[in-house]
């Protein structure tokens, strides 16, 4: 019986962290193996002859949604055109088209209803034992992915324990653009969980603050090394100094391993030094890119989103109770921060920053 196989495999994005379940194709089909299949069923019919149908097909559903129309396939499938766009006001000129203008594939009830109710799974083991990290929490600051100097990172998981007299054995810091530590002071090892001090490698600039984090062991005595990397990035507060003065330096902030800065911080109001978080969302469905400050807490207070559409200037509000009234900032790289936090950060990426007076 044929089945569809699936394997499971840590979701990084809950706390605590839990597994997804992955499809693992057995192949990819396209017109060629579908073609092959509709003229087994229908001998009459050459094979090239249905490929160029379905093709033609594709054509014309495309021409007709050019022209307006939904096309809606009785029992299998609709496609129709979405609008992604937010105006202030109904006579406000479009977005760009690639911006505004979606498609939309959606199946029918009784497609998706006949494929749960005739389908089988298959649960395929992991591909190797070897550990997996789910969550990595600062415990002085109480957030995760935060690698902070003056903190214990806590590192929750499966299959951890490691042999630390073993030298091939032990946890790596790696900076995403240079510089790599291995870790040499823990306050805990098990199968588990790892509380490590961490030392942080440096970087060549300081707003590379973005790290990986990988566990290497060995589950036998004279096995081979299996490694597990932290299948989010690490960053690390960045300093901001000076920034009640009248000609406050610059500072890189929401960075990868890039050479220049995407986004830097350039002034504040502010009473008082104090620590918060900068907060950077892309939102897909609505192609809307916002940034915010926020309290150092989970869930904490938070101060207006500003919307981004493009490099510039922004001024992000303060919020309640905050010394910071507001942080002034400069996108350098607009393109290069959505293709950061769409490709690495699922959607959202945040920074500690120490201010300053």
């Amino acid at each position: 019986m044929a089945t569809a196989q699936y394997r499971p495999e840590p979701n990084y994005l809950t706390t605590p962290g839990s597994y997804q379940l992955r499809f693992v194709p057995h192949d990819v089909a396209g017109y060629d193996e579908l073609a092959a299949r509709l003229a087994a069923k229908h001998p009459g019919w050459p094979a090239d002859e249905i490929k160029t149908l379905l093709q033609d097909a594709n054509e014309e559903i495309k021409d007709m949604l050019i022209n307006g129309t939904q096309v809606t396939l009785e029992d299998a499938f609709s496609y129709r055109l979405s609008f992604h766009a937010r105006l202030d006001a109904p006579d406000d000129p479009l977005p760009p088209m690639d911006e505004l203008l979606r498609v939309k594939v959606s199946p029918s009830r009784p497609f998706v209803r006949a494929v749960q109710q005739n389908a089988h799974l298959e649960r395929l083991p992991p591909k190797k034992k070897a550990p997996v990290m789910l969550s990595a929490e600062d415990t002085t600051l109480e957030l995760n992915d935060v690698l902070n100097p003056d903190g214990v990172l806590h590192l929750n998981g499966t299959n951890l324990l490691f042999d630390r007299k073993d030298p091939d054995c032990g946890c790596l810091i790696e900076g995403t653009r240079s510089g790599e530590t291995a870790q040499t002071q823990f306050a805990s090892v098990s199968n588990t969980e790892v509380l490590v001090v961490p030392h942080i490698p440096a970087q060549d600039d300081p707003w590379n603050n973005e790290y990986i984090l990988s566990l290497s062991t060995r589950y036998t005595e004279n096995g081979s090394i299996r490694t597990g990397t932290y299948g989010r990035r690490l960053r690390s507060p960045l300093d901001l100094s000076g920034f009640s003065a009248n000609n406050p330096q610059e500072v890189g902030i929401l960075t990868g391993n890039a050479p220049a800065p995407y986004v830097v911080a350039t002034s504040a109001e502010m009473t008082a030094d104090e620590q918060i978080r900068i907060q950077a969302i892309f939102d897909l469905t609505d192609n809307r890119l916002t940034l915010s400050l926020q309290a150092m807490e989970k869930r904490g207070t938070a101060g207006d989103e500003v919307s981004v559409s493009g490099n510039g200037t922004y001024t992000l509000p303060g919020f309640s109770g905050s010394a910071v009234t507001s942080l002034t900032v400069r996108v350098d790289n607009y393109d290069e921060l959505i293709s950061l936090i769409r490709s690495n950060y699922n959607g959202r990426i945040v920074d500690i920053l120490d201010m300053e007076m």
